[in-house]
């Protein structure tokens, strides 16, 4: 197994989740694969534990990254309930031991030795202290300059502007591109991270001609990423084109 290649030009190639249509999503395999080939930047999402450790896993639930076998809520639980936890290969088999739910300073530090940027997607409506906390965690691996932070969550965003300035925010959306979601991003100085169905040439000519630099999801065929690219988008978030 390997990615599939697409002429993508300039185009800032995102890996979604790690290269998870090769390793398990969100783990450290998987972001060691995409640390070891062209990609732009790392996706992935964190959580907060109930005692305060920042995790990184898509759902709250472990349910689904264990095939249904484990069920248990990262957010209402302590960080040693799950962390020994060795989740399946995507091949359904439990023989190797480094695939777990890691640590936000694990993923962090695996960009880092890879040189790779840090898309980091806020999967809670964070407190302003929770994210204090979280951009110390960063600070501490001398990395902050390198992430691009992203959000469903548009209180996240407001929050994080004024404590980093000069970062790349891109707000999440599966809605329409409208007026009002321009002004929405123009107030804070965000950019767009966007259901790539939702796009066509004069959506992101539209939001190039607002200042808006434009991330679309998640892009797994040859077809589609390249016509994204003739588009002219920005970057693209992927599991497996490279």
């Amino acid at each position: 197994m390997t990615t599939i290649k697409i002429n993508k030009k300039d185009v800032k190639m995102v890996a979604h989740r790690g290269v998870s249509g090769l390793e398990r999503e969100n783990t450290n395999p998987a972001f060691v694969a995409a640390g070891n080939r062209s990609y732009f930047g790392i996706e992935t999402d964190v959580h907060k534990t109930l005692d305060g450790k920042f995790v990184v896993i898509h759902d709250a639930e472990t349910s689904r990254v264990t095939d249904g076998k484990i069920n248990i809520n990262t957010e209402q639980s302590n960080y040693d309930d799950f962390k020994d936890i060795i989740l399946p290969d995507l091949d359904g088999k439990y023989d190797r031991t480094d695939i777990r739910i890691p640590t936000l300073t694990e993923y962090v530090r695996i960009c880092k030795k890879y040189e790779k940027k840090c898309i980091l997607e806020l999967k809670q409506a964070f407190s302003e202290a929770d994210i204090k906390q979280m951009l110390d965690i960063i600070k501490a691996e001398d990395y902050l300059e390198n992430i691009i932070f992203i959000s469903f969550f548009y209180s996240n965003c407001e929050k994080l502007r004024p404590l980093v300035p000069d970062n790349d925010i891109q707000f999440l959306t599966s809605e329409e591109v409208t007026e009002e979601l321009i002004d929405k991003l123009k107030a804070y100085s965000l950019n767009l991270d966007i259901y790539y169905k939702k796009l066509d040439e004069k959506i992101i000519k539209k939001l190039h001609e607002n200042s808006i630099l434009v991330n679309c999801w998640t892009v797994n065929t040859k077809e589609d990423g390249e016509a994204l690219v003739e588009m002219g988008i920005d970057f693209i978030t992927t599991n497996i084109l490279e």
